[in-house]
């Protein structure tokens, strides 16, 4: 069996072990590196590991992309374009996947997820959801992370020169737990007029969450990890998850450990972000943070995110908004799609197209101030994909 075949195993054995157990209890020996085929891989996951995905076809890289709705279908496109002109190696598989029509057969979320577990990773656009009280399906965007155990998502709000804000030099990071929690979709009416509706929280995820998050202030050489809860009201849910960061970050000494009530938080980004550093919480939170988040250093258009599994990656906006509202008329600001890219691309081990489109969109938008409504300017959608294009070219030359 190709070497391959064999790494793309090993994640689902230990997968076991790791829900069975804990990671802590692995036996040592299951954690050190493994040598299979001439190949060292690691027992720790993907996310945690040094190593990339390495190209599959000629140097290429397969990428799922789901376009989605509203805005997502012109956007992707313009990624496309970006990507073609900053000469990187990937070849997208585009997958129709959307809320605003009837799905046909190949083009469910099933569909979706063996076409990102065959590649790897996947950009997509935000789906849209429904606001229907009698639906009893689960929205199509958790059923993807839910699906592909993508239980991290990660945002990076930080403030950018040239863009008018409240406050300045913010640089935060969000880490919001994404498989249970209020989107466990576990609801019920058990009398006329009555609905319960679950939240599920357990030690297992939220100690998982809380060492991705210590992890990451690690290796990001970050001073502070908060926790934000509501465990004052719900002791137990919200309890257990604050207990489990208090415990895991007693294996992190180096790292100043504090907890926030979460209305509280909400008051404190507003008046005062600049006091956070690495900020984790559970699912229903991290929504409305993150979109707090971003509000603070320029709005959805602006801020990129990542939803990171053990062993796949999703790479979209920041605050998954469809943008319905705008779509088709050439106003949507592309940064934050563009940026998820460069995301994506360092994922993949591309550091040199991250960083070349990275530099070329943060000129464009910082120095030469194309600026599209929503901060402020009157350009176009095609007006900044323009002006990264031809500073890719000036780059490049």
């Amino acid at each position: 069996m190709a070497a391959p075949m064999l790494l793309r195993r090993i994640p689902q054995f230990l997968k076991i072990q790791f829900w069975l157990y804990g990671e802590s209890r692995i036996p040592d020996a299951v954690k050190k590196p493994l040598l299979i085929a001439g190949l060292q891989t690691s027992c720790t996951r993907r996310h945690q590991s040094s190593g990339h995905i390495p190209a599959r076809y000629g140097g290429w890289h397969t990428v799922t992309l789901i376009p989605g709705d509203g805005i997502g279908p012109e956007l992707m496109s313009h990624v496309k374009e970006v990507f073609r002109h900053a000469d990187a190696p990937i070849d997208f598989e585009e997958f129709t996947l959307s809320g605003e029509r009837e799905s046909v057969e190949g083009e469910g979320v099933e569909d979706a997820i063996v076409a990102i577990k065959r590649n790897g990773t996947a950009l997509k656009g935000n789906i849209h959801t429904d606001v229907n009280r009698f639906a009893v399906c689960k929205s199509d965007n958790v059923r993807l992370r839910v699906g592909l155990d993508l239980f991290a998502n990660v945002i990076h709000c930080k403030s950018l020169p040239g863009l008018k804000t409240k406050h300045s030099n913010i640089d935060i990071t969000i880490i919001r737990e994404n498989t249970e929690g209020e989107y466990s979709s576990l609801e019920h009416e058990s009398a006329n007029g009555v609905v319960e509706s679950l939240k599920i929280i357990t030690a297992e995820r939220s100690e998982r969450i809380a060492k991705y998050a210590f992890d990451y202030a690690t290796r990001h050489n970050r001073k502070k990890v908060t926790a934000i809860h509501k465990a004052n009201i719900m002791k137990l849910g919200d309890g257990l998850f604050l207990e489990s960061c208090h415990s895991m970050s007693k294996l992190y000494p180096k790292i100043e450990f504090n907890d926030m009530i979460v209305d509280n938080c909400c008051m404190q980004l507003v008046s005062n972000p600049n006091q956070f550093d690495v900020m984790v919480m559970p699912n229903l939170y991290g929504n409305i943070i993150s979109n707090i988040g971003a509000g603070l250093v320029g709005g959805p258009g602006i801020v990129p995110g990542q939803n990171i599994g053990e062993e796949f990656a999703v790479f979209e906006t920041a605050t998954r908004n469809t943008g319905k509202t705008i779509a088709g008329k050439n106003v949507a600001n592309p940064t934050a799609t563009l940026l998820a890219g460069c995301l994506l691309l360092r994922h993949l081990g591309l550091n040199q197209h991250a960083e070349l489109i990275s530099a070329a969109v943060m000129k464009t938008v910082t120095q030469n101030k194309v600026h599209t409504a929503d901060l402020g300017g009157s350009a176009a959608t095609s007006d900044v994909v323009e002006g990264v294009i031809q500073e890719i070219q000036a780059i490049k030359q």
